[in-house]
C-alpha cells in the first residue's frame, strides 16, 4: 500500500524548467519502483521517467536530456526536473509506484497520485 501526492505544477513558457515533486509514504521494509507519468486530453498515458529502489532510471526517448527523475528517501520523495520544455510536454503529470523490478520501465503500477498539471506556452 503507497499514498502518493504530485505538487510543483504550473504554467511556463516555451523553454522554461518546472520541478514536480512527489511525496510518497514511507515504508523502509518494502522496495518498488517509481514513475512519472503524463496523459495530454485525447491521447493515451504515457511513460515518462523511473527509477528503480536501487536508484536505476529509465527515460522515454521523447524526454532524454531534457528530464532527470531523483528520489530522496529520507524524505520520501521523487522528484521530476525538466528543462527546456516545450509545448508538447503539456500534460497532466502522474507519479505512481508497483512491485519492484531491476528495469521500472517494465513494472506493473498500482498506485496512482491525483495529478499536477503542466502547461507549456509557445
Amino acid at each position: 500500500q503507497v499514498q502518493l501526492v504530485e505538487s510543483g505544477g504550473g504554467s511556463v513558457q516555451a523553454g522554461g524548467s518546472l520541478r514536480l515533486s512527489c511525496a510518497y509514504s514511507e515504508d523502509k521494509y518494502s522496495t518498488f519502483c517509481l514513475g512519472w507519468f503524463r496523459q495530454a486530453p485525447g491521447k493515451e498515458r504515457e511513460g515518462v521517467a523511473h527509477i528503480s529502489y536501487t536508484g536505476v532510471t529509465n527515460y522515454a526517448n521523447s524526454v532524454k536530456g531534457r528530464f532527470t527523475i531523483s528520489k530522496d528517501s529520507a524524505k520520501n520523495t521523487l522528484y521530476l526536473q525538466m528543462i527546456s520544455l516545450k509545448p508538447e510536454d503539456t500534460a497532466m503529470y502522474y507519479c505512481a509506484a508497483g512491485p519492484a523490478l531491476s528495469v521500472c520501465s517494465g513494472a506493473r503500477y498500482g498506485y496512482w497520485g491525483q495529478g499536477t498539471r503542466v502547461t507549456v506556452s509557445s
